[in-house]
């Protein structure tokens, strides 16, 4: 039995990668035109006519892509059930409208939300989310975009490739969980394109002004004000695990992340709690979180199966691309078995870099003095292509011994 409430499809194909690489590959068209000035011989020029009708195309795809991958895929398998609504958690299986459906085991997959930050003012202001930015129609003239996680940074390109005066606000620096030195080549080749960065800043308060969003924060001790039309907030994601209507306990875990067996930290026969399992989630952590004294319940497929994301690449999708594999250099130092060796290098001479890219990578020695291969980070053209064959180099868990 699957359970959706809402569109279906989820995050992915409706309001994340599907669109948003939609619009980010329409405005590249315009930057690829303005920028062949690079390319000695050849001139280009391109412009923005009618975002309306862009966002349309947008749409179209969406459409097309959720009928096909999901709702056309559905009746291709006779063992799945799906019925829309919303289910509630209850003692012995789930709640919806009212019908009880029994289930020994239950997966919760419901996905996640834009989160709010905490900025005085921010209730009275009409901001924009990642969702709601794709469906702008209209673009406005400036817009302040509030963090500079990968959200941030690639509507943040997009926006400005668009034609709109940018400028992104972030408390530490920009991609924060990347290599500090990707980090900033892409915050210079982000101001080669007129988009203002500020970061390692303190928020203060927001409000609406005539015409604009007026964001006051704290840099080097000094006050200083952010005016834009619109205000994008990218500040992260929220999971949709709260039980609405029910009287039964869920939690990631206490360690606010999955085991490495898919588990809440929901104890095998509690009497408040329902045995649930969650998927997979980012965490900073490296080790898998330790469950609670008495056994978990584990995954349908038993015990046997643990999650690893250890070798799971990540990418942003900004121009250059940032691609990631394994542990940086300062989640290898935290590690003592492990005294890390670090080839940072230029790709210069690359054949898809027409300008000067980053790419560095992580070696590890163990305790044992042998080496290996724990991360790789890369900052170029195309780096998602790049990045899997350090992808393939790097062995399962390779923190573990």
């Amino acid at each position: 039995m699957l359970i959706g409430s809402g569109t279906i499809g989820g995050t992915c194909v409706n309001i994340g990668c599907v669109p948003s690489k939609t619009l980010i590959r329409a405005a590249e068209t315009l930057h690829n035109a303005r920028a062949t000035a690079r390319c000695a011989g050849i001139t280009a020029t391109a412009k923005r006519t009618d975002w309306r009708s862009t966002a349309p195309h947008k749409d179209a795809l969406v459409s097309a892509l959720r009928q096909a991958r999901y709702i056309d895929l559905l009746s291709a398998y006779n063992g799945i059930t799906y019925r829309e609504g919303l289910a509630h958690l209850v003692e012995g299986g789930v709640e919806v409208d009212g019908t009880s459906i029994p289930a020994a085991k239950i997966i919760i997959a419901t996905g996640a939300r834009p989160a709010v930050p905490a900025i005085p003012g921010i209730e009275t202001v009409p901001y924009l989310t990642s969702t709601t930015a794709l469906d702008l129609k209209e673009l406005p003239r400036s817009l302040l975009v509030i963090g500079g996680g990968y959200v941030g940074a690639e509507l943040a390109q997009m926006f400005a490739r668009a034609g709109v005066e940018v400028t992104l606000v972030c408390r530490s620096r920009l991609l924060p969980q990347a290599e500090p030195e990707i980090g900033a080549a892409l915050q210079r080749y982000f101001e080669e394109e007129g988009i203002t960065v500020v970061s390692g800043i303190a928020y203060r308060a927001i409000r609406k002004t005539e015409g604009d969003v007026s964001l006051t924060l704290t840099r080097d001790g000094q006050d200083v004000s952010i005016d834009a039309e619109q205000v994008l907030i990218t500040t992260g994601r929220s999971p949709n695990v709260q039980a609405r209507g029910s009287t039964t306990t869920v939690s990631p875990s206490r360690q606010r992340a999955p085991s490495s067996s898919m588990t809440t930290c929901a104890r095998r026969r509690p009497a408040s709690m329902l045995p649930v399992t969650l998927p997979a989630a980012t965490s900073s952590s490296i080790w898998p979180p330790t469950g609670p004294s008495s056994r978990p319940e584990r995954t349908p497929n038993g015990d046997n199966l643990r999650y690893d994301n250890s070798a799971m690449p990540a990418i942003v999708f900004t121009d250059p691309q940032v691609a990631s594999v394994g542990l940086t250099e300062a989640t290898a130092q935290e590690l003592r078995s492990f005294r890390p060796r670090v080839d940072d290098r230029s790709r210069r001479g690359a054949a898809r870099s027409c300008r000067t890219r980053r790419a560095r990578s992580h070696q590890a020695r163990g305790r044992r003095g042998s080496g290996r291969l724990l991360g790789a980070h890369i900052l170029a053209p195309e780096g998602a292509d790049s990045i899997q064959t350090a992808a393939l180099a790097i062995p399962s868990e390779p923190y573990r011994r």
